[in-house]
């Protein structure tokens, strides 16, 4: 009886341990497999330097970028993104652009902090064989064709003057309440985003112009550089303020941020909407589009940030994949340029 009851407990035990075995051998397969397929998976390291962190739209596009990247990952392609910040400080923005190379890039993605002097990066990464998309500030012409693997993500900086023109145009020409002193003349204010910038000089220049040619004669009380700073726009404004008055008609900002840095100057002198000159902005941030709802902003022109994140991935993901890049709609191979278009309050 022993005997038996022996047997039967070993048959039982031997049956227990196959399962065992078993079952371990099918999880290592299980795991081998998956470890097989993530080793296999490649890794697309994007780099992205910031001109800095505190610019509204570029802090928006970013954020697209990083709301993207599932959308461009495969089952056999991971993008890992790596942001940082040039804190306006071009030197800076080399640094850092050398230590994101040192530590393995595949792709620079590049704001730069002064578009004139792109020739560090541009020679750190030739060095190292990796593409750069620049964006949002576009570099001179002449940089771009140092090397056949610069590229620039954009606007067009003359149209989204030309949009600001002509909606400051028509608002003059249908509404006979913002001529204030009713000398069919619309006395402005300029608060332009750096000195010596393209975009800010190109904006400010086709947005009169664009005036001008509607019909509508203008008159220039004064300008301030707000390097494109709602608290430093803020600042300009209110000394305009205390020396032009309500001779100031229309007040043409570079962009949202500095046009609200003009409401909020109105705000704190305690000068009643209805009396505020026609104030418009560029970039069609959402804060910039709260201040149009609420009748603040007349108009402002929105920058495309979604379309120029799509674009700049499906850059970097075709440069990275030797991928044909036609259906980009490269200009001379270098230039993805996305329009503007104009936001009113109806």
């Amino acid at each position: 009886m022993w005997q038996i009851y022996c047997l039967e407990r070993k048959v039982v035990m031997k049956s227990k341990w196959s399962i065992f075995v078993l079952a371990c051998w099918v999880l290592v397969c299980l795991t081998g497999c998956g470890g097989d397929l993530e080793t296999q998976r490649s890794v697309l390291r994007v780099g992205v330097v910031l001109y800095t962190q505190d610019d509204p739209f570029i802090k928006a596009l970013t954020d697209c970028l990083r709301e993207d990247l599932e959308e461009y990952e495969t089952d056999s392609l991971k993008i890992i993104m790596t942001v940082r910040d040039g804190k306006n400080d071009q030197g800076l923005q080399d640094e850092v652009v050398e230590e994101i190379l040192d530590a393995g890039c595949d792709i620079l993605v590049v704001d730069l902090v002064d578009r004139t002097e792109p020739s560090n990066i541009i020679k750190m990464a030739k060095k190292e064989n990796i593409p750069v998309i620049f964006f949002n500030r576009e570099p001179v012409r002449e940089d771009l064709m140092q090397w056949d693997r610069l590229y620039y993500v954009g606007a067009p900086a003359l149209q989204s003057g030309i949009l600001q023109g002509e909606m400051a145009a028509d608002l003059f020409q249908k509404d006979p309440s913002v001529d204030k002193n009713e000398d069919g003349v619309f006395q402005y204010v300029v608060l332009e985003g750096e000195m010596d910038h393209q975009d800010a000089i190109v904006r400010t220049e086709y947005a009169i112009n664009t005036i001008t040619e509607q019909g509508v004669s203008v008159e220039k009380l004064g300008y301030g550089i707000a390097n494109w700073n709602r608290g430093q726009a803020q600042t300009k404004m209110t000394q305009m303020i205390e020396q032009y008055g309500d001779a100031i008609e229309l007040v043409l900002a570079n962009n949202d941020d500095m046009a609200l840095g003009a409401i909020d100057a109105y705000k704190a002198a305690e000068i009643d909407q209805e009396e505020w000159p026609a104030i418009f902005g560029i970039d069609g941030t959402d804060v910039g589009k709260t201040a149009l709802n609420k009748g603040e902003l007349k108009g402002t022109v929105y920058n495309d940030k979604e379309g120029q994140a799509e674009a700049m991935l499906k850059l970097a993901v075709g440069l990275a994949t030797d991928s044909s890049l036609e259906d980009l709609g490269l200009e001379n191979g270098k230039y993805i340029r996305l329009p503007y278009t104009k936001l009113e309050r109806q």
